[in-house]
């Protein structure tokens, strides 16, 4: 065990009682899993962990119970590893023990000839659902939160089991879903009942009283009254399931995630192989996988989203924030309308559009009824909650609604010379300490501000569509913001559930600049000559959410024509306006349909004759994000790299085995090659030295 030791493991102990069961001649042993803090510090396995839950399953056979079962403290099972502690270790054979130990311990479960149980009260991820799954049976309690298997998200495989038991026990389809597809879908989770229907647990049972209820359906197998049938798992199918799954896999990731394909070859080896020889599989694809730059990338992203989003660099002292009793939206538009319907849930204060006539209110008003009784149709609210959102939400024709209102945000036409005639109408409105915040993509908050009488009170507040689904806000703080201002919008992003990075005010921000100055060279590409299906496939190595034409198809070529005019106003030297894209947003045709370039689209181009090799293409994008990257930071625009990364995962659903960007620019070299220097040190989201 000397060679696993981990200093800075906050060991999670296994708590042995011994507890009497009506109908029972003996008592039950109950572990408790518990690291002796509350439910903010779930549950998670190192190495001492790992040993007192051995001796537990020891201390617990020993007494010769009814059963063993095993539970967590409050709100959380286990939440799996402790991945804090994998970059610490020293090399090859470490992972290989670390992996092995998990194996044996967790084993003794499956193994015993003492009925074994999970009691899955909360939060069961990664290597702590795969302790579940090694018990003879699984109870789960109607309340859990966070149910998955998150490895491959990460960078990992299960390492302790699960691909070896779970498509075994649930068939290989479902278990392809939790291990592959479900992490590679912004690490997806479970919900309970799912897990239930896939036959993840055997019973389904209320939170109120779980513990008692598992209790009692655990005696009653015990007694043999309650009797669990599980489908027979269909083999048939099993290699034609992987089989599609790994050109999906090429399709979309192109080699770009090791640990998804590595994932794969362990659910093939699942279908055959007996136990040992699939977790000693497990145990080398682990060792594999911990010594990668793509996992090391993945702690590095996985830590910004976890530790660095709460704590914004820069933000102001909370204190100063004003509290928000009301929200006012200028514009009822699609933008307009999703931030009404957010602010209400989350804030729970009344919330007002106003638009230039009753027919659009009308519109904007009845989009967030509609997803409100859409939400209640899917058993995602409740009657008393959407009846309470109903009466928050409303609208007029009439700015003076604003007059109370302490939070007034803008999403109309992206226009400077609209938008300061909006705050110029609405100063002469508001109350002195209202807030103002605009939803701008690229406009500059001092410019919008300066004719203000108060221009210390205007704040970006930039959300990212789709509004519900994406977490970052970017913060944007104009030259004369002042900090009451800020640490309102803070905490107004707080309260919305928002990831918030501040930002200054310089164009376009941080997404939108570095994703137009990405598809800015995927575009000169294509005006030089170069097929548009080449210049659409040549970032695949990457492994990116969407191609450059997709991205550019859901931004809207018109968006991205305005906000590269607005950056070529900026930076003439390096943001072009491609008159090709205008031609494409002046046609109104999809540019790609089925994720195949619209060949009516291409007849639309005027090309030059110098095409470039799709190596080129990806070449000249990843040189471009460095370049600009680097500019950034010499300009302030947010305090470290981290921010980019962050920026880039939260915003633009950049994976988490690039880390955002700059690892992956840092692990290829165009760095130093580009700028002269690293984003991040050796051994920051990389191998060291």
């Amino acid at each position: 065990m000397s060679a696993l030791a981990a200093p800075n493991e906050v060991v999670t102990r296994a708590l042995l009682r011994q507890v009497n069961v009506p109908g029972l001649d003996r008592p039950a042993a109950l572990i408790t899993l518990d690291n002796g803090f509350d439910h903010t510090k779930p549950n998670s396995f190192g190495p001492g962990g790992l040993t007192s839950l051995d001796e537990a399953i020891t201390a617990a056979l020993a007494a010769n119970p009814a059963f063993v079962a095993v539970t967590g403290k409050p709100y959380v099972f286990c939440v799996g590893a402790d991945i804090t502690s994998l970059p610490q270790l020293a090399d090859r054979e470490q992972a290989l023990e670390i992996g092995r130990l998990g194996h044996r311990v967790f084993a003794r479960l499956k193994d015993s000839e003492v009925p074994t149980f999970a009691f899955v009260n909360g939060a069961a991820m990664g290597g702590g659902l795969e302790l579940a799954l090694h018990c003879h049976y699984r109870t789960l309690s109607g309340g859990v939160a966070a149910l998955a298997l998150p490895e491959v998200f990460l960078g990992l495989v299960p390492g302790w089991g699960g691909t070896q038991l779970l498509p075994n026990l649930i068939g290989i389809p479902a278990a392809t879903q939790v291990i592959i597809q479900n992490p590679l879908m912004q690490n997806k989770m479970l919900k309970p009942k799912q897990a239930a229907e896939m036959g993840i647990a055997d019973v389904l049972l209320e939170p109120a009283d779980f513990l008692e209820r598992s209790l009692e359906w655990a005696a009653g197998v015990v007694r043999g009254e309650v009797t669990v049938t599980r489908p027979e798992v269909d083999k048939d199918m099993w290699a034609g399931v992987l089989y599609f799954a790994r050109q999906t896999l090429d399709q979309r990731l192109h080699g770009a995630v090791p640990a998804a394909y590595k994932a794969l070859d362990l659910l093939e080896t699942a279908k055959d192989a007996d136990f040992a020889t699939g977790t000693a599989a497990e145990d080398e694809a682990l060792a594999d996988l911990v010594f990668s730059e793509e996992l090391r990338s993945g702690l590095y992203a996985f830590d910004l989203a976890q530790r660095r989003a709460k704590r914004p660099a820069g933000a102001p002292d909370k204190g100063l924030a004003r509290p928000v009793t009301k929200v006012g939206i200028v514009g009822a538009g699609l933008m307009a309308s999703q931030l009404a319907l957010l602010f209400a849930r989350r804030l729970q204060v009344p919330v007002v559009m106003t638009d230039l006539d009753q027919a659009r209110v009308d519109k904007g008003v009845g989009y967030v009824h509609t997803q409100i009784e859409k939400a209640v149709s899917k058993g995602r609210m409740d009657k008393g909650t959407a009846a309470k959102l109903y009466g928050l939400v409303s609208g007029s024709v009439d700015k003076g609604v604003f007059a109370d209102a302490d939070f007034v945000i803008e999403a109309v036409f992206e226009d400077l010379a609209v938008k300061k005639q909006v705050w110029a109408e609405l100063e002469k409105i508001v109350k002195p300490e209202a807030v103002l915040a605009t939803n701008t993509s690229s406009l500059s908050i001092t410019a919008m501000a300066e004719e203000l009488e108060h221009p210390e009170r205007v704040v970006g507040f930039h959300f990212f569509n789709p509004v519900a689904v994406l977490p970052l806000l970017e913060i944007v703080r104009g030259e004369r913001t002042d900090d009451a201002t800020l640490a309102t919008a803070f905490a107004v992003g707080k309260q919305l559930k928002k990831s918030s990075v501040l930002v200054s005010d310089a164009p376009a921000f941080v997404v939108n600049r570095l994703l137009t100055r990405f598809l800015g060279t995927v575009f000169a590409a294509v005006d030089a000559g170069t097929p548009l299906d080449v210049a659409n496939s040549a970032l695949d190595p990457l492994g990116l959410p969407m191609r450059p034409l997709a991205l550019l198809q859901l931004v809207g070529p018109a968006v991205a024509y305005h906000v590269g005019g607005t950056l070529h106003a900026a930076f003439p030297d390096r943001f072009d306006v491609s008159e090709n894209l205008k031609r494409i947003a002046d046609s109104g045709q999809p540019i790609v349909v089925d994720d195949q370039v619209n060949d009516e689209v291409a007849k639309l181009l005027v090309v030059g004759d110098q095409p470039l090799t799709a190596e080129q293409v990806r070449q000249n994008a990843l040189d471009a994000l460095a370049q600009e990257i680097r500019l950034m930071l010499d300009e302030g625009v947010v305090a470290e790299a981290q921010d980019i990364d962050l920026c880039m995962i939260l915003g633009a659903g950049w994976p988490f085995h690039l880390g955002g960007i700059t690892p992956y620019l840092d692990r290829t070299g165009t760095s130093e090659r580009v700028t002269g220097q690293r984003f991040l040190p050796h051994g920051v989201a990389s191998l060291p030295a």
